[in-house]
Order: structure tokens, then C-alpha cells, then sequence
């Protein structure tokens, strides 16, 4: 995502928190502001330190900056974005990102009119692992 499509100033953040709306979901809080005459979306990132270390955030602004790429043409141009994450985003794949960021997008109905977003789904993962919930196994050693 290009610098001049990113929202940085204090100014700025203040102003989409204060004249805009939000809309949410378990996973993500998305605060957004109409800017008139705007060729392009700007988005302001926040993840706070409970999420983890400096490493873990990074990586969770670098997937959720991806997102914001791959969804550019989706995604109403007249609008900033703040995104905030909240603490399910840090154990999350980068499609269960996809996933619940668009939901959120829709809520909000901050998507194109006519996206041509389809949401894929891979049915069998859905079913064998309780509806796409990130699960982990623990092996078990034999000490016989």
C-alpha cells in the first residue's frame, strides 16, 4: 500500500474517531469518515500491545496492509479508514483475517455496489475443523 494512501497524523485518526462511524466484529473495529473529493481510500492501522511483541504486531499490520491491496477495488474510494484489531486477529490465519475483515466491510456496507468479491470457502476445511476456527494438536509422545 502506497505511503500517500495511509493515515498517520494524530490529526487525522482524531477526526475519523470523532466525525465518523464504526462498525465491528469480534475481530476488528472499523472506524471510517467520508473525505469529498478523495481519489483513493487512506487507512490508519492500530494494533495494540496486548495483541504480543513488536514482531507479532508487525506481522498483523503487514497482513491486514495486504488485505487493504488485495481488496483496493472492492473498497468505496471517498472514505479513510481507521482498523483497529483486537486480541482473536493475533492467533488468526491471514484468510480468517480475510474473512472477517470483509464481513466487517459489509456490516458496514463499505464495499463497491457492485464488488465483484466473492468470499471463497473450502468446504471440507470448513467441516473438519468446526466451521473454519484455527485449531491446534497436540502430539503425544509414548515413552514405551
Amino acid at each position: 500500500m502506497k505511503k500517500e494512501y495511509r493515515v498517520k497524523k494524530q490529526s487525522e485518526f482524531q477526526h475519523v474517531f470523532d466525525h465518523g462511524k464504526s462498525v465491528a466484529n469480534r475481530q476488528f473495529v472499523v472506524y471510517f469518515v467520508v473525505k469529498e473529493r478523495q481519489a483513493h481510500f487512506r487507512v490508519g492501522l492500530s494494533v495494540s500491545k496486548k495483541l504480543g511483541n513488536a514482531v507479532k504486531r508487525n506481522h498483523i499490520k503487514r497482513c491486514m496492509r495486504q488485505l487493504f491491496q488485495q481488496l483496493e477495488d472492492d473498497i468505496r474510494q471517498e472514505y479513510d479508514f481507521v482498523v483497529i484489531a483486537r486480541k482473536p486477529v493475533a492467533t488468526m490465519t491471514f484468510e480468517e483475517m480475510k474473512q472477517s475483515l470483509v464481513h466487517v466491510f459489509r456490516v458496514g456496507r463499505l464495499l463497491q455496489p457492485a464488488s465483484t468479491y466473492v468470499q471463497k470457502r473450502n468446504d471440507s476445511s470448513q467441516l473438519s475443523n468446526g466451521g473454519g476456527i484455527r485449531t491446534q494438536t497436540k502430539r503425544v509422545r509414548n515413552s514405551t
